[in-house]
């Protein structure tokens, strides 16, 4: 619990003006699915940063998963939409990469088409991506994936927000070929209740990671978290 007080503390001193939101998720794994994953971590944090301009759009996102004997694991992607003119068609590039001390991620390098739909407002949108998928040093490097992104602002000034992503791609393992993960997320945004500042850009909420055959688990699982996220301006 200390730790968990402290990391609540220290987000918005360290990562303040660097990243577009950070997170911090409590993950009921190890409590859900004992047998499985026995010692998962419990702590994540999440710092998120998107981007666009006059030529598209950037994203990152890094993980970084908490033991009581400090980070036992750490994740991140980033990728970059190419748009020419007012299509909502893009070329998409992006890297995938990690290391946990169970299940080493490798290397995998992602490039295709992207689709992107926004409504006026930017209350609501999403977005799906066919690519290509080489991943390093594997024993079949060639493979594809489909991504989605979604988001929706809804409920009296938009006090909650919907979002997520689910991917869906091949990577001959030895628990199966084909690969699914989602992670839709359900914020409430404290700073649209009225009585409390606009400024205060602190969301709490839950997160619930589904799987199929990822990380050497084969078969469907579903694990939620409880969260905070600061949003910066």
């Amino acid at each position: 619990m200390k730790h968990f007080l402290a990391l609540i503390v220290l987000i918005p001193v360290v990562f303040c003006g660097k990243a577009q939101n950070v997170q911090l998720h409590y993950d009921f794994g190890s409590a859900l699915y004992s047998n499985d994953y026995g010692a998962r971590p419990k702590l994540t944090t999440t710092v998120e940063m998107f981007k666009p301009d006059g030529w598209g759009s950037s994203f990152f996102f890094i993980d970084m998963d908490y033991t009581g004997e400090g980070i036992s694991g750490a994740y991140w992607e980033i990728a970059r939409e190419l748009r020419f003119g007012k299509t909502p068609f893009s070329l998409h590039l992006e890297y995938n990469g990690g290391l946990t001390s169970s299940f080493p991620f490798q290397h995998a390098y992602l490039g295709g088409a992207t689709y992107t739909y926004d409504d006026a407002d930017f209350r609501k949108g999403f977005s799906v991506s066919l690519l290509y998928k080489h991943i390093r040093k594997h024993t079949e490097p060639h493979n594809f994936q489909l991504t989605g992104t979604w988001y929706l602002h809804f409920g009296n000034k938009d006090v909650c927000t919907f979002s997520g992503f689910a991917d869906w791609w091949r990577e001959k393992t030895p628990v199966g070929t084909f690969i699914f993960m989602a992670e839709p997320q359900l914020w409430l945004n404290l700073n649209k209740l009225k009585g409390i500042d606009k400024a205060f850009n602190l969301s709490i909420g839950s997160e619930t990671e589904l799987t199929h055959n990822f990380a050497m688990h084969g078969g469907f699982y579903a694990i939620p978290t409880l969260a905070i996220k600061w949003t910066f301006d």
